[in-house]
């Protein structure tokens, strides 16, 4: 039986922390921290790929990157552009998903990645492709990575016939993880509050 009752609301980021916890990259100690939100300083890279995506879609500072890369990002991006920051979100059995993805077109939604090492193929089992069933009310019929490392530009895109059973099985061992540590997490809007 289909309840409404949301018990977690979780975000991309935070799931692909517990990829990376999952993966031995990150302690459990790190990842609790982050489920807490505690604040910790913007990493270098972080700061970049901030900087970079106002660079790309507002001009900002845009004289920072190499202008050939950027223009390569715009020729990606949909035209017209209907929004920025769009926020998303999508239930699964009682887990609320949500997030930002950056830019709305009619019927695609892109989001910018940034990165030094770049795999092909690295965001087929991203969390953020719960986007897509998201912004299916809005005829969105793809979600598209254009990805760079400042070097090159890739692209990533997937549509509604993607397989989500990677990522449910991930959602469904945090939950189980979220439930055995909840004593330690402090703050209690991942549990739906």
């Amino acid at each position: 039986m289909f309840s409404n009752t949301v018990k977690y609301k979780l975000y991309p980021t935070l799931l692909n922390r517990f990829d990376r916890f999952e993966k031995g990259y990150i302690s459990e100690t790190e990842l609790l921290n982050s489920v807490n939100r505690l604040p910790v300083p913007q990493t270098e890279a972080q700061r970049k790929g901030v900087s970079f995506e106002e660079a790309v879609i507002k001009g900002i500072d845009e004289e920072e990157f190499d202008p050939e890369i950027i223009s390569r990002v715009r020729a990606l991006l949909p035209r017209p552009m209907l929004k920025t920051q769009v926020y998303c979100e999508y239930q699964l059995e009682d887990v609320l998903l949500y997030g930002y993805v950056d830019v709305l077109g009619k019927m695609v939604a892109v989001d910018i990645k940034t990165t030094s090492n770049y795999q092909p193929g690295c965001y087929a089992v991203s969390h953020q492709n719960f986007y897509l069933p998201a912004l299916r009310g809005k005829g969105v019929r793809s979600l598209k990575y254009v990805i760079t490392d400042f070097k090159d530009v890739y692209q990533e895109e997937y549509d509604h016939s993607m397989d989500f059973s990677s990522q449910m099985r991930q959602i469904k061992s945090f939950c189980a993880f979220l439930d055995t540590h909840r004593a330690e997490i402090t703050d209690l809007r991942i549990f739906g509050n």
